[in-house]
C-alpha cells in the first residue's frame, strides 16, 4: 500500500510538470512584452555578482534573469544561456560579464536577443577563442596568480580577488566574493565562438579603466571594433559591484533603445 501510495504521488508531481510546461511556453512566446534583461556572469563568479545592479534595474520594472553558467565549456554556458533567453516573455537585453562576453558573443544570435551589454567583457569575433582574443596584448596582473585543481579548473586565490579582481571594493566584500566564485575549466578560453552576434546586434560597452583581469587597452580596442557605445568607468574588474548605478543606467539605456 505504501509503494502505491508512492507512486501515485510520483504521478501527481509529474502530472503537475507536464501541465506547467505548456503554460511558460506561452508566456515566453508573447512578443509585445516590455525588453527584459539575462545577465551572464563570467569566471570567478557566480549570479550573485550581479546583487547590487538586479535591483535598480527591477525598481524600473525590469524583468532579470541571472544565468548560474557551469563554467565547463563554452557550448555548455551557451546552453545555459540560451534556456534563459527561450524563457523570457518579448526581446531581451543580454549583458555579460568578462568571460560572459564570449558567452553572449555566441548565445545573442539568439532571435529574442534585441541588444547587447558587454561589462568589462571578451567580445570574440566568429572563429576565435576568448584566449585569441587578448593576443597582443599585455597580460593582465591577475591572470598570473589562477591556481589549477586536478581536473584542470582555474581559481582565484582571495589575495588575487582582493587585489586584482575587485580591488576597489572593501575587503569584507570581496571575501565573500572569493567565497561564491566559480571556478572555469580552463579548456573553455580556448573554445572558439562560431557566431559573432555583436556583427549583427546593437552593442553597449563599459570599459573599466583600472581592471587588472583584462588590460583596459583590450577593452578599448574591442569596444571600437564592434562599434559599441562606450561608457568608460574608474573601476576594477566589477564595475558592476562597485559603480553599480553606473552600470544599470548603461543597461536601462539598452533596454529604451530595445524594440
Amino acid at each position: 500500500m505504501t509503494t502505491t501510495k508512492a507512486s501515485l504521488r510520483l504521478l501527481a508531481i509529474a502530472a503537475a510538470f507536464a501541465t506547467a510546461v505548456p503554460q511558460a511556453g506561452a508566456a515566453a512566446s508573447d512578443s509585445n512584452a516590455k525588453p527584459s534583461v539575462v545577465i551572464v556572469h563570467g569566471a570567478f563568479a557566480d549570479g550573485s555578482d550581479w546583487s547590487k545592479v538586479i535591483p535598480l534595474l527591477q525598481a524600473k520594472g525590469i524583468k532579470v534573469t541571472a544565468v548560474q553558467n557551469p563554467l565547463t565549456s563554452l557550448a555548455d554556458d551557451v546552453a545555459a544561456t540560451r534556456r534563459a533567453i527561450a524563457a523570457q516573455p518579448g526581446k531581451v537585453v543580454l549583458v555579460g560579464h568578462s568571460w560572459g562576453g564570449t558567452v553572449i558573443t555566441e548565445a545573442g544570435q539568439h532571435d529574442k536577443v534585441g541588444s547587447l551589454v558587454y561589462v568589462a567583457a571578451f567580445a570574440p569575433d566568429a572563429g576565435k577563442s576568448t584566449a585569441e582574443t587578448g593576443e597582443g596584448y599585455p597580460a593582465a596582473p591577475g591572470i598570473k596568480r589562477f591556481v589549477t585543481d586536478a581536473e584542470g579548473f582555474l581559481s582565484l586565490p582571495e589575495a588575487a580577488m582582493r587585489e586584482d579582481f575587485a580591488q576597489d571594493v572593501p575587503a569584507a566584500q570581496a571575501a565573500v566574493m572569493s567565497a561564491t566564485q566559480g571556478p572555469i575549466q580552463a579548456k573553455a578560453f580556448a573554445d572558439k565562438v562560431s557566431n559573432a552576434a555583436w556583427t549583427t546586434k546593437p552593442s553597449w560597452f563599459i570599459v573599466a579603466s583600472r581592471d587588472r583581469m583584462i588590460d583596459p587597452g583590450l577593452l578599448r580596442a574591442m569596444a571600437k571594433k564592434i562599434n559599441a557605445r562606450t561608457t568608460e568607468l574608474p573601476a576594477s574588474h566589477v564595475p558592476q559591484q562597485s559603480r553599480a548605478r553606473d552600470v544599470a543606467k548603461v543597461i536601462l539605456d539598452a533596454v529604451a533603445a530595445t524594440k
